[in-house]
């Protein structure tokens, strides 16, 4: 019996050639042990970092809400601590100022970052440049930032750069943060100077991803520059929009550090007083931990029902 075999192999004499396999490599049970173990340990690290940090404070101060402490004894109050907040002569004020200015952040804060990524977005040069400017604010400290609007810009003599301006334009000048009727306004156009870089950024990556043959489809049907912006621009980045007027709207209604260092707190009038610096006041001032936490948990319920606005808003139109 003559056995033949394929050029460049040796034959086996006696026996048939073996087949190799020509799936792919089998990994062993302690290989995959291992690492499901590696995946599972940096799962863990960052589940307890969160649950340090993060949900056992919210459980605590939930806790801390229905509870009293006097002279380190500490008692249940059920709802107490939230009736006496809510009856606080400065409780209806700071959610009134707290609305206006996320009003207010959404009317210009919202709207000037995507107006300025569009306009950066049409510029063929100098585009690096133009965007680190933007973008510049953002990489200050917060307090240096305001602190710079509290000094140079908001200064009520005519030293200040707007009491300036309004000199030079032959327009009446204004206290600005010593004014109860500037204080809110005043406080929105320094946020929107100091965090829009970030927003910026995130419209010019969705606007560049938008197909050009969109825009010139519409340059071709005779759009202009404002019907390509409502019927291109705006339908083509809905979903960054919308997810972004939901990030501003829970950052906004937060806000703090603009009364504690712009109105140095309450302001005048109470004019610059947030639900966020009355939590502050209540825990820091006048030691009372209990209510600051009840009034945490109202906010947290308040800015809960946003979120579950929205997703059932984006749920439905998608």
């Amino acid at each position: 019996m003559v056995i033949t075999t394929a050029p460049g192999t040796r034959p086996r004499s006696g026996h048939p050639a073996t087949p190799r396999p020509t799936g792919p490599p089998r990994t062993s049970l302690g290989r995959k042990v291992r690492d499901s173990l590696t995946g599972h340990a940096f799962l863990i690290g960052a589940v307890l970092c969160f649950a340090f940090f993060s949900w056992y404070p919210m459980v605590h101060g939930v806790v801390m809400s229905f509870q009293r402490t006097r002279r380190g004894v500490t008692t249940w109050v059920g709802w107490d601590n939230y009736t006496r907040i809510v009856a606080d002569p400065s409780f209806g004020a700071a959610w009134k100022n707290t609305l206006t200015f996320t009003v207010l952040a959404l009317v210009l804060g919202y709207a000037v970052p995507f107006f300025v990524a569009i306009l950066l977005n049409e510029f063929r040069h100098a585009k690096g440049y133009l965007r680190a400017l933007v973008y510049l604010p953002v990489m200050l400290p917060p307090a240096s930032a305001l602190f710079l609007f509290k000094f140079y810009a908001y200064d009520p003599s005519d030293a200040g750069l707007f009491n300036s301006i309004l000199k030079a334009l032959h327009l009446p000048t204004s206290q600005w943060m010593q004014s109860p009727g500037m204080t809110m306004p005043a406080m929105v156009l320094a946020s929107t100077w100091m965090n829009m870089g970030g927003a910026v950024l995130i419209y010019l990556a969705a606007l560049q991803s938008i197909p050009g043959e969109l825009y010139e489809a519409a340059e071709l049907d005779g759009a202009g520059i404002w019907r390509r912006i409502r019927h291109v621009t705006i339908p083509q980045t809905r979903l960054i929009l919308a997810l972004l007027a939901m990030l501003q709207i829970v950052a906004t209604m937060q806000f703090f550090i603009e009364p504690l260092i712009l109105a140095n707190g309450a302001g005048a009038e109470d004019s610059a007083t947030s639900v966020a610096y009355l939590i502050y006041q209540h825990g820091f001032f006048q030691n009372d931990l209990n209510g600051a936490a009840a009034l945490g948990v109202i906010m947290l319920v308040v800015l809960a029902g946003f979120s579950a606005a929205y997703l059932r808003l984006s749920a439905k139109q998608d």
